[in-house]
C-alpha cells in the first residue's frame, strides 16, 4: 500500500486531527511508513522555536518519516480564526500557488501512507478569491471526510460529500466521529449515513475520555480504502 488522501471535515472541531492520528497509528500497525502534514493552522501557541500547532504536533508524532515543523506546517497563525484572516492579519499572502511546493515536498518523501490536514470544512476560505478545497483539487488527492457526529450531522456530511464530488475528487472513505454521545436516535443517524455517503465508513469513534492516537486506531481499518 502506498497512498496519500486529503482529511476533511464537515465543519470545525469535529476531530479531523484525532482521526488522522489514529489513521496514522493503525497505518503502523500495519507495518506501513507515515507521514502527515498541516499546511495551514491558526490557533498556534508562540514557542522559543517559533509558532507551534498542536494538530501539527500530533501529526508529526504518528509520522514514522520526520520532517522539520516547517515543512509539516508552512503556515502557522497564532490566533484561533478562520485561515484567511488569520493570514491577512499577519501580512502573508495565502494561496493555492504558494502551498503546493511544500506539499509536493511531503509527498516527495514517498511515505507508504500520507495525509494532508484540512483546516474547519470543505469551503473554508483560503484567501479571497481561493478555498482550501482548491488546495486538495490541486493536489488530486483522494478525500476522507471526518463526519462530526451530532445534531445536523447527515445534512453537513451529504452537503461536502456532494461538494468534494462536485470538485472532480473521490470520496475515499469517512470516518463516523461521536463528538456528541447524545446524539437523538445515535444508531439511526449513523445508519443513514452509510446510506447515503458514497464511500466506506472506515470506523465509528466513540466519545473517547483518554483521547490517544493508539486508542482511536482501534476503531479504524484502513483495508477499506482503495
Amino acid at each position: 500500500m502506498s497512498a496519500a488522501y486529503f482529511i476533511a471535515g464537515t465543519d470545525t472541531d469535529v476531530g479531523k486531527t484525532t482521526v488522522a492520528a489514529g489513521l496514522l497509528h493503525a497505518a503502523q500497525l500495519a507495518g506501513l511508513s507515515t507521514l502527515g502534514a498541516k499546511p495551514v493552522a491558526s490557533g498556534c501557541e508562540a514557542t522559543a522555536k517559533g509558532l507551534r500547532n498542536a494538530d501539527a504536533l500530533a501529526l508529526m508524532a504518528q509520522s514514522t518519516l520526520k520532517l522539520p515543523y516547517e515543512q509539516v506546517n508552512p503556515f502557522a497563525f497564532e490566533p484561533a480564526i478562520a485561515p484567511h484572516l488569520a493570514a491577512r492579519e499577519a501580512g502573508v499572502a495565502l494561496s493555492v500557488a504558494a502551498l503546493l511546493a511544500p506539499l509536493h515536498e511531503v509527498l516527495a518523501q514517498g511515505a507508504d501512507f500520507t495525509l494532508i490536514e484540512g483546516a474547519g470544512g470543505w469551503r473554508v476560505p483560503l484567501s479571497d478569491v481561493a478555498n482550501l478545497s482548491d488546495l486538495a483539487i490541486a493536489l488530486k488527492l483522494p478525500v476522507i471526510l471526518v463526519v462530526g457526529v451530532r445534531l445536523g450531522c447527515i445534512n453537513h456530511a451529504l452537503l461536502s460529500a456532494e461538494a468534494i464530488a462536485r470538485d472532480g475528487l473521490q470520496l475515499a472513505g469517512w470516518v463516523a466521529n461521536i463528538v456528541d454521545a447524545r446524539t437523538s436516535r445515535l444508531e439511526e443517524n449513523l445508519a443513514t449515513l452509510a446510506e447515503r455517503l458514497p464511500a466506506p465508513c472506515l470506523g465509528r469513534v466513540p466519545r473517547l475520555k483518554g483521547i490517544s492516537a493508539e486508542r482511536v486506531a482501534e476503531y479504524l481499518q484502513l483495508d477499506l480504502l482503495d
